[in-house]
């Protein structure tokens, strides 16, 4: 039994409303709009502000410069950056030659960043120098000189030398590229190019790279603004360059609808505040952990927010006393649930202020997907009883990039994405969360994958076994606890800095169990429920 059913059996509906268009390329956004309000706003920053006309010229500019340096339909552009009007414009003019994007999240370590840039093979990376007083340069260097793949390097700045070109002269280069042999480049055939890999740590371990696509990117962001319109649009993106909820949830969705984005490049509760009431922001997207920091700020919810017209939580679910709260500054709530693999969101809660619906749903299916609630045999689930949630849509992705094994497996026979989290359908057709068939957390609305961290724990030299899981957390909605077996007379007093140089700050473990034995199931493998336990009631304690 389809959820579509479900639905009309319940009446329930999401109202769709506005028109925008569907482009076979995303990155000729900009210009659609420098078309029609060529002064309006685009891309606002603490440099200053730019607007449609030169957005589209600066994403022209890019690609030319691109396409001199021969990059071809299909070839990767990596780009290591803040979210900077820079970042959005090496996206889209990557994605408007046919080329694959790549972000590159600069609170990686270089083991992680590394991983990414030899699986994704760029022929172009960009650069920064130096981000929060962290130098990049010996990364870039060991990237130019060790991946085959890797022809040349841009630096943002003025800095050049014979390996490394300045951001000024690689657009430089772009001079002798005609407009027309830009937008002839692409070929874009029915919009389902790839354009666009995001990594996502995978089960085994080793991230994965999801390959999106023009098509599915484009319709989210058409159906985001058609099922919570707002206007004026004005957001505030500060998530990292490589997540979905800088690029898909927040940047495309603004572009589409020809708003306003305010890139702030280091995220501080107080100053996102500031900038929204200065700015006016209208569309106010954040994650639980977020908001969390937010309300702790002194005189928050004495601020003006009223050019807010709506206030949405994506990545976990949000409490309800913290929506009550975010409720009585603006009485216009939502959320969603989806993924990266399924371009965003799968379910979406309509604009409301039902804080039970809220909290204990994700809502309805979105419009353009089938969603089904399927036990292990892929059979459906009767109506109430939990199951895996699977989707089929045009958004779905590709598949993991050069990982054919692992696509076949992510997707059932008829073509329904896997998700690997447990629903129930309620009677009024929305869907509750219950669970994870996975091993995967959310950590202040990251993916988090055990294995991974597992991984790393294992490879300290006093360490002879790891595990790691999830417990509860009011702040940061799932927080990882390490139970780490140390070798017989090996010292382990360091994990915390052994982990610290190898992983992001959301993936390291909040806690460090040290045990002599770790509890074993009758087949020999670690026992993760009793762990589970054990972890929760660590934390109560």
């Amino acid at each position: 039994m389809l959820i579509m059913y479900a639905l009309a059996k319940s009446k329930a509906r999401l109202r769709v409303q506005t028109e925008i268009p569907i482009l076979e390329n995303i990155g000729a956004y900009p210009k659609w709009w420098a078309q029609r309000t060529p002064d309006a706003p685009a891309l606002i920053s603490d440099d200053g502000h730019i607007t449609y006309g030169g957005f589209a010229e600066a994403v022209k500019q890019f690609a030319k410069a691109l396409l001199a340096l021969g990059v071809e339909k299909g070839d990767r552009v990596a780009t290591l950056q803040t979210p900077h009007p820079d970042f959005a414009v090496a996206f889209l003019g990557t994605s408007l030659i046919g080329a694959i994007w790549v972000g590159l999240n600069p609170k990686y370590q270089s083991a992680e960043l590394n991983y990414v840039v030899v699986d994704a093979e760029p022929k172009v990376i960009l650069i920064r120098d130096s981000i929060g007083g962290r130098s990049f340069v010996s990364d870039a260097t060991k990237w130019n000189a060790t991946i085959p793949s890797v022809e040349h390097m841009v630096l943002y700045g003025d800095a050049t030398t014979d390996e490394v070109l300045s951001y000024s002269e690689f657009l430089k280069k772009g001079d002798t590229i005609s407009d027309e042999a830009v937008y002839a480049a692409a070929g874009v055939t029915g919009g389902k190019d790839p354009c666009l890999i995001v990594y996502t740590s995978g089960s085994t371990g080793a991230p994965k790279g999801a390959l999106l696509h023009h098509r599915g990117i484009a319709r989210f962001s058409v159906l985001q603004n058609k099922l919570w319109p707002i206007s004026p649009l004005k957001t505030l993106n500060y998530f990292p360059i490589n997540h979905i909820g800088s690029l898909i949830d927040v940047m495309m969705p603004t572009v589409v609808a020809g708003g306003e984005m305010r890139l702030l490049e280091v995220f501080d509760p107080q100053r996102a505040l500031d900038v929204m009431v200065e700015e006016n922001v209208s569309f106010w997207a954040s994650v639980p952990s977020v908001f969390a920091m937010q309300f702790d700020v002194p005189d928050m919810e004495k601020r003006d927010f009223s050019a807010v017209q709506l206030a949405v939580w994506e990545g976990a679910p949000l409490n309800a006393d913290l929506a009550r709260r975010l409720g009585k500054i603006c009485p216009r709530l939502a959320t969603n649930y989806g993924m990266t693999e399924t371009t965003s969101a799968i379910t979406i809660m309509e604009p409301t202020d039902d804080i039970e619906a809220l909290t204990e749903s994700v809502g309805l299916p979105a419009p353009d997907v089938e969603v089904r609630i399927a036990n292990a045999d892929g059979s459906d689930v009767p109506q109430g009883e939990a199951g895996e949630i699977v989707v089929r849509s045009e958004r779905n992705f590709l598949g993991y990039w050069r990982r054919p094994q692992p696509t076949q497996e992510a997707f059932t026979e008829d073509g329904f994405f896997r998700t690997g989290d447990l629903g129930v359908m309620r009677d009024d057709g929305r869907i509750k969360l219950v669970g994870r068939l996975k091993e995967m957390y959310k950590s202040g609305g990251y993916n988090v994958y055990p294995k991974e961290i597992e991984a790393v724990i294992e490879n300290h030299p006093g360490v002879a076994q790891a595990a790691v899981v999830a417990a509860p957390d009011d702040r940061w909605d799932e927080i990882g606890v390490a139970f780490v077996s140390p070798k017989a007379g090996g010292a382990v007093h360091d994990l915390e800095a052994w982990c610290g140089e190898r992983l992001a700050n959301y993936k390291r473990p909040k806690h460090y169990v040290i045990e002599t034995e770790l509890p074993l199931l009758p087949i020999g493998k670690i026992d993760k429920s009793a762990l589970k336990e054990r972890a929760a009631e660590l934390i109560a304690s």
